[in-house]
């Protein structure tokens, strides 16, 4: 029974690593700032804190890793003990850190799962980090995990695995936060959406594609938001004619809705669709807004 507690724990503390390490460049990435990802970075100068961040998420990352590659019998003996080891120290590392956090910066979150972990340094928090860093020291000397060889086995590493991700779920405030974004649906007209993301959806649609021939510079002369829709407007040519070719993008992430309107450059009347193809050669065909589209400002 011990020695199927300890093998247990090889793969539990590689899913928690990876998928943490995931997380902060996730949020990294949304943030543009690494140094925004862990906690324990606040402790350091402003100078010091991203290069630290990276480097610790490297090292989880690596760590992660190396606990599934030293699992087996390629990593056997001294290659999967230093592993271990590693990973154990960080975990207490991370421990100590910790609580130095919750005494110097209380509102601070630990950052463990990146935007999951923003509650404050509590105990649970702490109680956790310990009780992985014992589940790390606890591996070392073990021979390599092999599979269970019969049914009682393996149920018997179910349950073993079942009880302590239950543990780890009560000791994680991440869990009450992830249950709260599952059921929340940001409102459109509170999204972020970058806009040159908008910029990139958009030459990716199929109505960009349908009257790109009319575009004369490839850079929008304005572009505006109007609660959940971005506005994007393009200088065009049509029949010896300045217009204006307007895009209405959706803010969503993917395959966002597309509606086009073209209007004189001087008069912002609006200009009845070509039906005929234009030099380029791309097809035209006649579009009209649909009826729930986004109301078109009176200046456009």
């Amino acid at each position: 029974m011990l020695d199927a507690l300890r093998e247990v724990q090889i793969p539990l503390l590689a899913a928690l690593m990876l998928g943490a390490s995931s997380t902060k460049l996730i949020r990294a990435m949304r943030a543009r700032s690494i140094s925004g990802s862990l906690g324990p970075t606040a402790l350091f100068p402003m100078n010091m804190r991203g290069p630290l961040a990276l480097m610790f998420c490297a090292i989880e990352c690596g760590l992660g890793a190396g606990l599934i590659v030293t699992a087996g019998r390629l990593g056997h003996g001294t290659p999967a003990s230093f592993v271990r080891l590693g990973t154990g120290l960080m975990f207490l590392v991370a421990t100590t850190a910790l609580i130095e956090l919750r005494t110097a910066k209380p509102d601070v979150g630990c950052g463990c799962f990146g935007d999951f972990s923003s509650a404050p340094v509590s105990n649970r928090t702490l109680a956790r980090s310990a009780l992985l860093s014992v589940a790390a020291f606890s591996t070392i000397g073990l021979g390599p995990v092999s599979q269970p060889r019969s049914a009682a086995g393996a149920g018997r590493l179910l349950i073993i695995m079942a009880i302590e991700l239950i543990v780890l779920a009560a000791l994680s405030p991440e869990l009450g936060e992830g249950l709260i974004r599952l059921g929340y649906s940001e409102p459109c007209e509170l999204r972020a959406l970058a806009s040159d993301r908008t910029l990139a959806a958009l030459r990716r649609s199929k109505q960009w594609r349908r009257h790109a021939g009319l575009i004369t510079s490839e850079a929008p002369v304005d572009m505006w938001r109007e609660l959940c829709w971005r506005y994007v407007v393009f200088p065009a040519r049509y029949r010896e004619r300045d217009t204006e070719l307007i895009f209405a993008v959706y803010l969503q992430h993917r395959r966002p809705t597309v509606h086009t309107a073209l209007v004189d450059a001087v008069t912002g009347d609006p200009v009845p669709w070509p039906t005929s193809p234009p030099r380029n050669g791309i097809g035209w065909r006649p579009l009209r807004l649909a009826p729930s589209g986004p109301a078109w400002p009176a200046d456009a």
